[in-house]
């Protein structure tokens, strides 16, 4: 990348400032050891999320809170998001970072839990927008669950489809990012989704439910 793009992907990463209730759950995710999504990549969601007016939303792998606060400011008021995580420190984290937002409790269903088990919970068809940031390994099962869950016409993001620029790369070969290289070109070339992959944060990738 030459120099003066470099300088532009930059401005365009930071070119929607971060609110700061945004970066005090940032800050308190990685005291936890939470990846933070990247600078743009919030934004961007904030953005999808209301151009598709989407008020049921799943979001797997909760964090401390960032993403979801991005996620909910793009939502209706009346829309509720459903995150999920494993650990219940991040969810308590979470919770502060909701509060912090004054978002309304009743905005907000958090789950404890494994999301392979607790997505077969959730009802079929009833989501407009499923965003995946959790497990890398998991990530297929995951997205196969967002396809359940996910009604017609309805939104898949996935973060870190570009895992530290090593995905374009095709000389590496480690299993993390030859399973993110295939999942996307197996969702690319499926004529069930209209894709695209978002060069902001770490790579956000999009699909359309047909």
């Amino acid at each position: 990348m030459s120099s003066q793009r470099a300088a532009s992907w930059g401005y365009a990463e930071e070119f929607v400032p971060e609110p700061e209730v945004v970066e005090r759950a940032r800050v308190r995710g990685e005291q936890l050891g939470c990846t933070p999504i990247g600078a743009g990549t919030g934004p961007a969601l904030r953005l999808l999320t209301a151009a598709t007016r989407a008020k049921a939303v799943v979001e797997i792998g909760t964090g401390a809170g960032s993403s979801g606060l991005w996620l909910l400011a793009g939502m209706p008021a009346d829309g509720v998001l459903t995150t999920i995580d494993i650990k219940a420190e991040h969810q308590s984290a979470a919770r502060r970072a909701y509060a912090d937002a004054g978002i309304p409790p009743a905005r907000t269903r958090i789950i404890t839990g494994d999301a392979l088990q607790v997505t077969q919970r959730l009802a079929d068809g009833s989501y407009d927008l499923v965003f995946v940031d959790a497990h890398k390994p998991d990530y297929p099962a995951y997205v196969e669950a967002a396809g359940r869950l996910l009604r017609a016409g309805g939104l898949l993001l996935i973060d870190n489809m570009l895992w530290h620029d090593r995905v374009a790369d095709p000389a590496v070969r480690d299993e993390t990012t030859v399973g993110l290289r295939n999942l996307g070109k197996q969702l690319r070339d499926d004529p069930d989704w209209t894709t695209t992959l978002l060069p902001v944060g770490d790579g956000l990738f999009a699909a359309v439910k047909a």
